[in-house]
């Protein structure tokens, strides 16, 4: 899995704590710990899929264009990370029946674990990553 996963759900939640008002990429990248440059990329795939909203100029930034309780982990995984639990397989020798099969094997194993974490993450949404860092206070 990339940062970007986290850097989203990072960014998701920031946004999420400050609804009142627009905040910029150099405050959200200074809170992650990051380069700007990195969050505004992350930034960018939340609002082409229609979680965040953004005003250029004075007074502008990013503000949060959904309800929290829409948005999903797995949501935020498809568009930073899907394929990332796919295995990398060299060129084996295809004249092996382990180098000839290997690929497609581990293809489906790992298919089947990323449809798993699916599941799982499906269940978690922005609005209770905001509701575990509330209890934390």
């Amino acid at each position: 899995m990339n940062s970007d996963f986290t850097l989203a759900i990072h960014s998701l939640t920031y946004l999420a704590l400050k609804m009142d008002r627009m905040s910029t990429s150099d405050a959200i990248s200074e809170s992650a710990g990051v380069h700007p440059v990195r969050i505004r990329k992350v930034l960018s795939l939340l609002k082409k899929q229609g979680f965040i909203t953004s005003k250029e100029g004075t007074g502008g930034g990013f503000i949060f264009a959904r309800e929290l309780s829409e948005i999903n982990l797995w949501d935020i995984y498809k568009i930073t990370s899907e394929g990332a639990l796919q295995p990398k397989c060299t060129d084996s020798n295809e004249q092996c029946v382990v180098g000839a099969n290997m690929k497609r094997v581990l293809f489906h194993i790992f298919l089947g674990a990323e449809e798993q974490l699916g599941d799982y993450l499906k269940d978690y949404t922005i609005k209770d990553i905001v509701d575990l860092i509330n209890q934390e206070k």
